[in-house]
């Protein structure tokens, strides 16, 4: 994936977007929060054929395989193909995010002393499911041990640890930073927030998904829920009664990004992979970038990562 040079404007998580509809460039004073610009989708997956397949890897080539790694490895695909949907509103301004990242909460520990943390692990475009499961069992494993902290849990427990008044001070300069690009990294590789998708396992807890809002601090701007693997039976034209396995997934999305008709194909890919996992076992023919970025002057400064 190409590197570009930074240009005024652009802050150090994204690039502007600038070469978009004008109406896109008006939408973020509209809606100048997330919570203002939610939209939802909803869907039921068909998984038979997707749990064959993780049973059949998890017993050979991806020991330890799970249904979220391959939720996951689809996410980090389509980003790689819809890069609209890397994007983040930030002051009303569109930026595109410069990196991939994908936020998820996990339980370290078991049974009801079991607490949650939240591992952000970092995403290449060209990933495959291989590459996926490497990186996120790493950032797992890292956070498993009950007495461990990562950065997420020692930065809010110091955070707090202040008065009450020191806290709501405290968010609202890193949001005023934030909004101006001048928020400290420190911050931002630690926070769940800053992150290209936030996702929760509700089935995990054996629940259904939910519709979870994206938040208004940080710069998240897809939330995905999937929820717990259940058996239905439908009625055939036949009179007869065929078993099937589904999964719902919801999710939340920013509208400000892109447009309905991108998302909706975004959506219609996501289902795809999902119903063809085999392609997410190599790499990706073609990654593509936001056209929205004004390339003027960049690419002679570019550099191949």
């Amino acid at each position: 994936m190409i590197k570009l040079k930074k240009k005024f404007g652009d802050r150090y998580d994204g690039y502007r977007v600038r070469n978009v509809d004008p109406f896109f460039l008006l939408i973020p004073n509209i809606m100048s929060m997330r919570a203002d610009s939610q939209v939802f989708f909803s869907d039921e997956i068909d998984i038979s054929a997707l749990e064959e397949f993780i049973h059949k890897h998890s017993e050979t080539d991806i020991p330890g395989l799970k249904m979220y790694h391959v939720i996951i490895a689809d996410l980090v695909r389509m980003l790689s193909q819809k890069p609209y949907l890397n994007r983040f509103v930030m002051h009303n301004k569109i930026y595109a995010r410069n990196h991939i990242t994908i936020s998820m909460s996990i339980k370290r520990g078991k049974g009801d002393d079991a607490v949650s943390t939240v591992v952000k692990p970092s995403f290449d475009h060209e990933d495959t499911l291989y590459d996926v499961v490497r990186k996120f069992n790493e950032a797992v494993s890292a956070n498993q041990v009950t007495d461990s902290e990562n950065g997420t849990d020692n930065t809010a427990t110091l955070i707090g640890k202040m008065p009450v008044f020191i806290v709501r001070w405290f968010v609202k300069f890193m949001t005023f930073l934030d909004h101006h690009g001048k928020l400290p990294k420190i911050i931002n590789r630690v926070s769940p927030f800053h992150t290209s998708i936030f996702l929760t396992n509700m089935g995990s807890i054996a629940s259904r998904a939910v519709y979870h809002h994206i938040y208004n601090f940080g710069t998240t701007s897809i939330f995905v829920a999937i929820g717990k693997k259940e058996s239905v039976y439908e009625t055939k034209a036949d009179g007869s009664v065929e078993k099937h396995r589904k999964m719902g997934i919801k999710i939340v999305v920013d509208e400000r990004i892109c447009d309905g008709s991108y998302y909706s194909s975004s959506m219609r890919m996501f289902a795809r992979y999902l119903a063809n996992p085999e392609r997410l076992l190599v790499p990706p023919e073609k990654v593509y970038m936001d056209d929205g970025i004004d390339m003027k002057g960049r690419i002679k400064s570019a550099e191949q990562k």
